[in-house]
């Protein structure tokens, strides 16, 4: 006689583990603010550098018929007082705040983990001396430093000014960095590395970065509000992008006085300002959480 084993009572099947990737891509898809904020930073990019193309007006050429004109079909942001287009100029404010938030966001982040990585595997002197630099970068007022410099870079244009925000904005990244290397450069993974005889620099590059890209990942993205805000102030005081162009900054400097009369001058610059930070700040949210293996948010 045939022995009949009993059968499992049916029921839902165990959750099969979800790699990290499918885990990131889920918690990004069920975190709104993310969606919603790389929607409204893609539709400004594209307004940025194809709205140009919208408007046969330059965003230099004046217009002396038609000055300080309210919005209307022909000049859907209005004019300003010599007859400039505001919608085309806003674009190039735009365009170019972005261009410098972004390029600034890579090189700090870049450098704050390159920094903040090699002081915390190496150690020693170069320790010392790199946390020292750190140290004194922070003490250094950084917005008076770049008032006082930038006016003497007029000549080397904007790439100059961004590797001068650059220059101020990576301290308090590295300091992180350092202090999650250093969990990192026991663990089994790094020993194994330095054991096969793996170059230090090699070392740091393939195996300690790579583990704190989630952070930088996370800073960069919050450092682009950052640049953008920190470009717009010191553009607003002068020090940053000069006439003839123009930048976000620049063009509420100009239309700060005139904003109650002519609202316009301020008003669409400001939102743009506004909307776009507001809209970084929603995608870092978003992504500290996708990206924090701490998280309890499981995306489902």
């Amino acid at each position: 006689m045939t022995a009949v084993l009993p059968t499992a009572p049916a029921g839902p099947r165990p959750a099969v583990p979800t790699g990290r990737l499918r885990l990131v891509l889920a918690r990004l898809r069920a975190a709104r603010g993310v969606l919603v904020g790389g929607a409204i930073v893609l539709l400004l990019f594209a307004l940025a550098f194809l709205g140009p193309y919208l408007t046969p007006y330059d965003y230099a050429a004046p217009d002396y018929a038609a000055i300080r004109q309210p919005p209307s079909a022909a000049h859907w942001f209005g004019t300003n007082g010599i007859g400039q287009d505001v919608f085309a100029q806003t674009l190039r404010g735009l365009q170019k705040s972005l261009v410098i938030g972004l390029l600034v966001a890579l090189l700090s982040t870049g450098l704050a983990g390159l920094v903040g990585a090699c002081a915390g595997y190496f150690g020693g002197w170069t320790d010392r001396v790199l946390v020292f630099l750190v140290d004194l970068l922070l003490i250094f007022p950084s917005f008076l430093i770049i008032a006082i410099v930038s006016p003497k870079l007029r000549g080397a244009g904007w790439l100059a000014f961004v590797l001068l925000l650059a220059l101020f904005n990576w301290m308090v990244t590295a300091r992180v960095v350092r202090s999650m290397t250093l969990s990192l450069r026991d663990r089994e993974f790094v020993r194994a590395a330095r054991y096969m005889g793996v170059a230090p620099l090699r070392i740091v590059l393939r195996h300690i970065l790579p583990n704190v890209s989630s952070f930088l990942i996370i800073d960069a993205t919050l450092a682009v509000g950052g640049a953008v805000m920190s470009e717009t102030a010191l553009s607003y005081f002068g020090f940053g992008v000069r006439p003839p162009d123009v930048s976000l900054g620049t063009l509420l400097a100009a239309g700060t006085d005139q904003a109650p009369v002519f609202p316009w001058l301020f008003y669409f610059a400001a939102g743009l300002l506004v909307l776009f930070v507001l809209a970084v700040n929603l995608i870092g949210d978003g992504l500290r959480d996708a990206l924090d293996p701490t998280s309890d948010r499981s995306g489902t």
